[in-house]
């Protein structure tokens, strides 16, 4: 860190910089170091890209560069380059959570389901699902709008499940189509149960006190303001700055 923004050391700077790409075709461009630091700085503040910090470089370098690397999917490659190195975990964590979605966020194209928004009484919202270890580390995010079930977006998320012993969820989680999935993955299904259950599965608590990593997981992430609201339009954009931030608070 510098007093006036965020900065990428040396050693993450290090293990970042052979995941970039490398075409430089073209004017020489400003450096990778200086205008990703200027990205995590704007997702950090909350503020403007145009508020960023001089000594990041020009503000439309800042701008252009994130999104299109968003858009080529460069930062998910990069997050899911880094998680895959940490090695397999013994456990696996999946939870949502939901964020406001100003209003800037609204008229992407596609209309709002396309970009993940949902809408409920309190306005426009999206659902961050996330994998996560027992060590709070992140492995998977997916976008869903605010409104959709945990269970179904859970469906999908298990598709990016890495091997591991056991698999924690809350009671979102529980219905008979995960558990049979979880179990197909070969992991035990360690589900709060639905009070509503008439025939309850076996569930270890002391197992299950684990699971705060992940609500401790999104804490973090929504320290960065850009996180905790989002103000992107486009639903990629969006996911790209929950994998950048989680590539920095974790990976690096």
């Amino acid at each position: 860190m510098i007093r006036e923004g965020f900065w990428l050391t040396d050693d993450q700077f290090a293990r970042l910089s052979p995941l970039l790409p490398s075409d430089t075709r073209g004017k020489p461009r400003v450096d990778d170091r200086r205008v990703i630091s200027g990205i995590v700085h704007v997702l950090k503040s909350g503020g403007r890209w145009v508020d960023a910090p001089p000594q990041h470089g020009p503000r439309k370098t800042l701008y252009n560069r994130f999104v299109r690397r968003a858009a080529k999917g460069v930062w998910v490659e990069i997050f899911h380059a880094l998680a895959a190195a940490g090695g397999p975990p013994a456990q696996v964590l999946i939870d949502s959570s939901a964020v406001k979605a100003h209003r800037c966020a609204s008229g992407g194209k596609g209309g709002e389901r396309r970009q993940a928004i949902g809408r409920s009484r309190g306005g426009g919202t999206t659902k961050i699902h996330a994998l996560t270890d027992a060590l709070c580390r992140p492995l998977a995010f997916m976008l869903t709008g605010g409104n959709v079930a945990d269970c179904a977006a859970a469906a999908l998320l298990l598709q990016q499940m890495p091997a591991a012993s056991i698999l924690h969820a809350d009671k979102g989680c529980d219905s008979n189509a995960i558990r049979r999935q979880v179990e197909e993955r070969g992991a035990m299904p360690n589900i709060s149960p639905k009070a509503n259950r008439k025939w309850k599965n076996c569930f270890p608590p002391f197992l299950y006190r684990n699971r705060n990593a992940i609500e401790r997981m999104f804490g973090r992430l929504k320290d960065f303001s850009r996180i905790a609201t989002r103000y992107d339009r486009l639903s990629v954009n969006y996911l790209a700055a929950v994998c950048l931030t989680a590539t920095v608070s974790y990976w690096l």
